[in-house]
């Protein structure tokens, strides 16, 4: 008689975190960072037609890093989600803070119950007029942060985080914020990433309604100059 193979639930999440780990630090880094003209994000994407960085709703912004998949799936779904919500009751009930919740129930519960997690890390972001910004960060095990100021997602975020940690200042300007996210990837990646190979948005203050708009690599090398 054959003795049956266990292993114990602690190993099996174990194996795991470390499996999404490794996918998500795969992929290159993002930035999310608030500023006085709104909320900054910026990540290496070499590709001009996958987009990492992306519109939500009015005021909220996506970000995904990790299998290019599966956080595409969830920006769909999210989209999804915060049109029936708006429909059915109003624009001004969708907000950040919701569908961060709702995905990390749906992410936890892929963690918890499938064979493979999710390699995939998400930030979402919300611009607010009359309260501060809002920035949320979802593991790949369901798990949600709140982030003051900024975050990062993706290849090796810790020690973005860190460097940010150090030289971040509230109110910066825009120039200043791109300036600094800038400097963070090429630190901690050791290269200096070039302008065609930068995916930058904003969640601009200025605009109504939609506020969100992407930053041409032309307005990038502007701001680079200033």
């Amino acid at each position: 008689m054959t003795i049956p193979y266990y292993v114990s639930p602690e190993r099996i999440m174990q194996d795991k975190a470390e499996y999404a780990r490794k996918g998500i630090a795969r992929g290159k880094s993002i930035i999310a960072m608030e500023c006085q003209e709104g909320i900054l994000l910026v990540g290496e994407n070499p590709s001009r037609s996958l987009n990492k960085i992306s519109e939500i709703y009015d005021r909220i912004a996506f970000a995904g890093a990790g299998k290019f998949s599966e956080y595409e799936s969830l920006r769909k779904a999210g989209i999804k989600h915060a049109d029936i919500k708006g429909y059915a009751y109003g624009r001004d009930d969708v907000t950040a803070k919701s569908l961060a919740n709702a995905y990390s129930q749906i992410i936890g519960d892929i963690f918890s119950q499938a064979i493979k997690p999710l390699e995939v890390e998400i930030v979402l972001t919300q611009i607010n007029d009359d309260q501060g910004d809002e920035i949320y960060r979802i593991s790949f095990d369901g798990s949600l942060a709140d982030d003051k100021g900024f975050t990062a997602i993706g290849g090796r975020s810790d020690e973005i985080k860190r460097f940010l940690g150090d030289r971040y200042q509230e109110r910066m300007s825009l120039k200043e914020a791109l300036k600094l996210s800038s400097d963070a990837l090429k630190q901690v990646n050791n290269y200096e990433v070039g302008v065609d190979n930068l995916e930058v948005a904003l969640l601009d203050r200025q605009r109504k309604n939609r506020r969100f708009r992407r930053v041409t690599c032309d307005e990038v090398r502007k701001l680079q100059k200033e």
